[in-house]
């Protein structure tokens, strides 16, 4: 009886503390919070899915956090939305983070790197493998907190107006592909053209370009590229895995409770599995529909082209980090994450898929 007794009076002081914290939680504030995208307004599965956090945010909280959705232009401008937050004038934003290699050259290793890690790779490196742990490194100068927005998976090749048999076939090409890949596409002769979403189409239409990627089969699909392009090009070397992100104001968050916290952190895992199972569907779904009803010519890039994109990557990653310490401290890691698991790959996925044809 002796020992019981003290334990049952720490049991009790445990549930006064827990009765003492839970009535610190004012159940009546709301929060009301604005989120900046760098995507048109409802634009498919990416706007979806800044709708889709607001509303589970909303759900989830029991309407103490309303968030109101702003698509790119409504607010502020769609690439405008990084600064936005990081100062204060929203809350939340939603984009990828290869948007604010100017900001920071650190900033593009969270989201796609031409022949890096593909989409399974990056969700392990950025759950449990340290990649989280340098975003929000990377962000802490712009009071921004990073959160894993969802993943379009392997991307297309891209449209084009010729064939691509050699390197040469590459040489003085306009192609609108961003990043790390507009960088390698010059090493390689041609030229990289930024062309709003908005414009791509009139632009390869009308010759101002050659060739264009966008992101996969549904949004392509829907851009009508099929009706002006011969050739449909695979894979998406420049993008084997585009990761999207949330992005808070780092001060908004830590002003909610702890509980509205991990709410709006739990959302953002949600929309993380949503967004890439959607695209997952959608593409599948839309590639067979491009084939056959459009008879759309699906080809592979030559093996001796991907070769040597390798390796102009590789000239271009090293150009692009430079003597900065911290890029080259994140893509060291994302480096060494990429060789660790690929090796994993190597005897079960890749093997499967070579034995399955």
């Amino acid at each position: 009886m002796k020992k019981i007794l003290p334990l049952l009076i720490l049991l009790l002081l445990s549930c006064q503390e827990q009765e003492k914290s839970q009535s610190k939680i004012d159940f009546d504030k709301t929060f009301h919070w604005r989120m900046v995208t760098t995507w048109p307004p409802n634009f498919p599965v990416l706007g979806e899915a800044a709708q889709y956090l607001a509303d589970d945010i909303k759900n989830m909280s029991g309407g103490r956090i309303q968030v109101k959705v702003y698509g790119g232009g409504e607010l502020v401008p769609p690439l405008e939305a990084f600064d936005a937050v990081s100062q204060g004038t929203a809350d939340i934003g939603s984009g990828v983070s290869y948007y604010w290699a100017g900001k920071s050259a650190a900033a593009q290793f969270f989201a796609a790197v031409p022949f890096g890690m593909n989409t399974q790779q990056m969700n392990s490196w950025m759950t449990v493998g340290g990649g989280y742990e340098l975003w929000c490194e990377v962000y802490e100068p712009f009071n921004l907190v990073p959160f894993m927005g969802g993943n379009t998976g392997m991307q297309m090749g891209g449209w084009f107006n010729r064939e691509i048999n050699s390197l040469d076939d590459l040489k003085g090409l306009k192609m609108r592909i961003p990043g790390l890949g507009g960088k390698v596409l010059e090493k390689a002769g041609g030229a990289a053209v930024l062309v709003p979403g908005s414009e791509v189409y009139t632009s390869l239409e009308t010759g101002v370009i050659d060739a264009a990627e966008w992101i996969g089969p549904y949004h392509d699909y829907r851009m009508g590229f099929y009706k002006i392009t011969d050739y449909y090009y695979t894979p998406g070397w420049h993008e084997p895995s585009a990761q999207l992100e949330f992005f808070a104001n780092k001060s908004a968050l830590e002003s909610l409770p702890p509980d509205l916290q991990e709410i709006v952190k739990t959302a953002t895992h949600k929309a993380q599995t949503w967004v890439l199972s959607e695209f997952d569907k959608q593409n599948a779904l839309t590639m067979e529909k491009l084939k056959i009803e459009h008879q759309v010519e699906v080809r592979s890039f030559p093996q001796p082209v991907l070769d040597q994109l390798k390796i102009y990557t590789d000239e271009a990653i090293q150009e692009t980090i430079g003597d900065d310490p911290l890029a080259n401290k994140v893509y060291k890691a994302y480096k060494a994450y990429q060789e660790s698991s690929g090796k994993w790959l190597e005897n079960t996925e890749e093997l499967y898929f070579e034995r399955i044809k």
